[in-house]
């Protein structure tokens, strides 16, 4: 398995960076892109990194956020034949919310209907191509989770916190162990590594790689998830986006030659 991110918020090589992620990934003999950032920049960045969008056979959006979603758009432009995988009840209804304001965070509206064509929506641990899933949340109570983070979904006219229903991690079986892409784990790291040990009893994970929503997050919360990770004997944590730098610095401390941060332009191969 090959990947590389073609945006983040950070940058290498003079690429453009913002707040969001994109990533291209290569498995067995297949072409992935996993979510398309805030804007089309990833688009530019792809171009600059030679690699073809044309190509593309799979797409995956990780969640409903617009820093994950925005760029579908161009993509499509680009690319006319890669289907897009949601999770069933994915909708243009996500808020954040800052003191007593709701802000609207999620796809843009109009957009699910207008590409209704390249869509497909996947119910719960979904088979994409072989050796490649798309696993759910299937914890409950993680409307908690989504009420302390300030993030809310619209369901008719009343705003009730995310469960995260629309959530997906992409995980892909390499000879490895399996490699878990998590792009914000807004349900939590924990939460994700323990529903993908249920899903695929037997097999380690040896990889997890994205955003892990820590920049709100103690040192104390932190350090502990860091040894969770070491003891279940994950051999990578390739992390950045919504990790945060401060539970950044926390990870490489506790987890050295395991945790590194991610930036636009890095590439790296597991199995």
């Amino acid at each position: 398995m090959y990947a590389r991110i073609l945006i983040d918020n950070k940058s290498d090589h003079g690429l453009i960076c913002e707040w969001g992620l994109a990533v291209y990934i290569e498995y067995e003999g297949h072409k992935l892109l996993l979510d398309t950032g805030s804007s089309g920049a990833f688009v530019k960045n792809a171009e600059s990194l030679g690699v073809n969008l044309e190509e593309i056979e799979y797409g995956v959006l990780s969640h409903a956020h617009y820093d994950h979603s925005d760029g579908l758009a161009e993509f499509f432009s680009r690319n006319r034949t890669a289907s897009f995988y949601m999770r069933v009840g994915t909708g243009e209804n996500c808020y954040g919310k800052r003191w007593i304001f709701h802000k609207y965070i999620g796809i843009k509206k109009g957009f699910l209907e207008q590409y209704t064509d390249r869509i497909v929506y996947a119910d719960g641990i979904f088979e994409m191509i072989p050796g490649a899933y798309l696993v759910p949340h299937k914890t409950p109570g993680l409307d908690k989770t989504g009420a302390r983070a300030g993030l809310y979904v619209k369901r008719g006219r009343r705003l009730v916190p995310d469960s995260f229903a629309h959530e997906q991690s992409l995980v892909l079986d390499t000879k490895e162990g399996l490699v878990i892409f998590s792009s914000c784990s807004h349900g939590g790291a924990d939460t994700i590594i323990r529903e993908v040990t249920d899903a695929f009893p037997g097999k380690e994970i040896c990889a997890l790689i994205g955003g892990l929503h820590l920049y709100r997050t103690s040192e104390q919360e932190v350090r502990a998830l860091a040894g969770r990770v070491r003891k279940l004997g994950i051999r990578r944590l390739i992390t950045g986006h919504c990790t945060g730098e401060r539970a950044m610095a926390v990870l490489e401390e506790e987890l050295p030659g395991v945790a590194e941060a991610l930036h636009t332009g890095m590439e790296f191969e597991i199995g």
